[in-house]
């Protein structure tokens, strides 16, 4: 797990102040220990909320967000790819244990990142973390997979296992690596190899489209980064920040620098840190920041929908079907 820099710009490209990847999944959680420390290798208790339910977005959900995939729903995708594929493997008499999916959670349900897209909004969590995450979403859950062979990487991908990368010889410059493949055998085990190997026929069969859709994204991007120039906005971080510096904490501009300053680079909250981040939750709840760029944010995407519904809405059915195929392949997978 990396912090990602909290600049204004870069929250506003990410729609998040600490956007973490990951995906998750409906089935019920897989116990099957870990074999570095026991632990659950799924544990559906560190997933995130679908709708903050503490701290000062409780029950705040941004207009866009309906057309976000949610993390149950991306794991429910994956985890139904991946049973596909195990699947599709043994048809060729390969025996190929994939990761479960949502092992490592992130943070947030969507790429709204709704908890921190204005920044700090927890005190409970600042009196404890200040500015980190919890400590259950700072291990990553590790899950070994086995060398796949060269006609089982032909079988999965579609295409032949890329060469490893030669290391330069002395005075010789070094290049991009090379990751050069060719396309798969005919047959395996007299069996004709799938186009795109089994990951691209198991998402074919989930109806999942060639490429995500990045037009959720980029509105919510350009959403928060007009509504930081909304004059209400504006004015209510200008009050944030006079209340910050009454608190002893001068010259920050913007909650997202009271996150590049209280953010430890070992991940391990200070005194320093904790005390910074109670007084910014404080100091916007005082000024009432939260709600009032939440509700300026919340009629700019309003708008955005009005003027993007068609793309918007295909995009939702697209998601609602996958997840829909997904959801009927898992009950299927365990009868």
């Amino acid at each position: 797990m990396t912090h990602l820099k909290r600049s204004a710009a870069a929250v506003a490209l990410a729609a998040s102040a600490l956007l973490l990847s990951a995906c998750s999944s409906a089935p019920a959680p897989d116990t099957t220990a870990n074999a570095a420390d026991g632990r659950p290798v799924v544990d559906r208790g560190n997933w995130p909320e679908k709708v903050p339910t503490h701290g000062l977005t409780k029950n705040l959900s941004l207009p866009l967000e309906t057309y976000m995939a949610s993390y149950e729903d991306q794991v429910t995708v994956e985890q139904a790819a991946n049973d596909l594929q195990r699947a599709c493997m043994k048809e060729y008499g390969i025996d190929l244990a994939l990761p479960r999916a949502g092992a490592n959670p992130p943070p947030s349900d969507n790429d709204a990142n709704i908890e921190r897209r204005y920044g700090l909004t927890d005190r409970a969590g600042a009196e404890k973390y200040g500015y980190e995450l919890p400590p259950e979403l700072l291990v990553h859950t590790k899950q070994s997979m086995r060398e796949l062979s060269d006609v089982e990487v032909e079988v999965l991908t579609g295409h032949t296992k890329p060469a490893p990368v030669k290391a330069p010889k002395a005075g010789q410059a070094v290049a991009a690596p090379g990751q050069r493949t060719e396309p798969a055998r005919a047959e395996v085990n007299g069996k004709k190899v799938k186009a795109g190997g089994c990951v691209g026929w198991s998402k074919a069969r989930l109806g999942a489209p060639e490429a995500d859709p990045v037009l959720v994204a980029e509105l919510a991007g350009e959403s928060l980064t007009r509504s930081m120039k909304d004059e209400k906005v504006v004015d209510a971080i200008a009050a944030w920040s006079s209340c910050m510096a009454g608190q002893g904490h001068a010259g920050l501009a913007d909650p997202y620098k009271a996150m590049d300053q209280g953010v430890t680079q070992d991940q391990r909250p200070t005194p320093e840190s904790i005390a910074l981040a109670v007084d910014d939750v404080d100091c916007k709840e005082k000024t009432n920041l939260v709600k009032i760029w939440f509700g300026v944010e919340s009629a700019i995407q309003d708008r955005q929908i009005a003027d993007d519904k068609d793309r918007l809405t295909g995009i939702k059915e697209r998601h609602g079907k996958e997840v829909a195929a997904a959801r009927q392949q898992m009950t299927a997978s365990a009868r």
